[in-house]
């Protein structure tokens, strides 16, 4: 989508101001820990744009309130599944030998948005050490939320979602649907039989950059805009508008246990 077709499309100016306005009118409170998915183009035209609504965002949750935002880095993942695009079957054993180790403050995210790429590196914001989907974090629980990351499970009780859930966080989906709710894949670690796999990436082990090989589970998103159905009748969510962006907010702990709910009745039975 071209600016024009922003502006085109933007009935008014969003800024931080209108921005905060929204967020306090959809259910943000000061104090909150809110994790945030976003997409900037689908708000309309933003005043200052992705820097404008992450100043609006710490604004709304104030000093004694925390944003998470998810810092995925799929660079650093087996090549042997990249698809978009895919590298030649000859250029594998190269990446596994040469892709640098992945570095917290230095390795950018991968299909996050600009919001999300933004905050990575906005003054006082902490990242998690997983290579592959760590998370960011600004405010009074960031330390606590970043810290000891486990490379698997990724997305299990240890990781920042879990802990989200034990601050009874909020999610924001600013402008994204469930398919980008990543605390509903703490549910897949919940639920007996979900399948695993083997992954890869670059780390760094005892001071030197090696490739390590692990398992984890084979998260999915594909079904989370179907767990999001029913929930949206639960109750628990939130929905209003935030500049042009259809939005939701909820409790974290709600969706993970509809979530898993969901998956114990539906998942092996798609």
């Amino acid at each position: 989508m071209s600016e024009k077709d922003i502006v085109d499309r933007t009935r008014r100016p969003n800024t931080i101001s209108s921005i905060k306005t929204q967020l306090g009118q959809l259910g943000v409170r000061l104090g909150d820990t809110l994790l945030v998915h976003s997409s900037l183009s689908r708000m309309g035209w933003v005043c200052g744009g992705p820097q404008a609504v992450i100043v609006a965002l710490l604004q709304a949750v104030g000093e004694d309130g925390t944003i998470v935002m998810p810092a995925q880095s799929g660079d650093w993942s087996d090549p042997a599944e990249w698809q978009n695009p895919a590298v030649p079957a000859d250029w594998l054993e190269t990446i596994y030998r040469e892709m640098p180790a992945f570095d917290p403050a230095l390795s950018p995210t991968r299909g996050m948005g600009r919001i999300a790429e933004l905050f990575r590196t906005w003054p006082g914001t902490l990242r998690s050490s997983h290579p592959q989907v760590s998370f960011t974090a600004n405010g009074q629980q960031a330390a606590y939320i970043v810290s000891e990351h486990p490379l698997t499970p990724q997305f299990g009780e240890s990781s920042p979602l879990g802990k989200l859930c034990g601050l009874d966080a909020k999610v924001l989906l600013l402008g994204a649907g469930y398919e980008s709710c990543t605390c509903m894949h703490l549910a897949e670690t919940r639920v007996p039989g979900m399948p695993k796999k083997r992954m890869g990436t670059a780390i760094l082990t005892d001071g030197e950059r090696s490739w390590r090989w692990f398992e984890d589970y084979a998260y999915d998103a594909d079904d989370f805009e179907r767990i999001g159905i029913p929930f949206d009748k639960s109750g628990h969510v939130a929905s209003g508008r935030i500049g042009e962006a259809e939005c939701r907010l909820f409790g974290a702990r709600q969706a993970v246990d509809a979530a898993e709910k969901w998956l114990s009745a539906n998942r092996n039975r798609k």
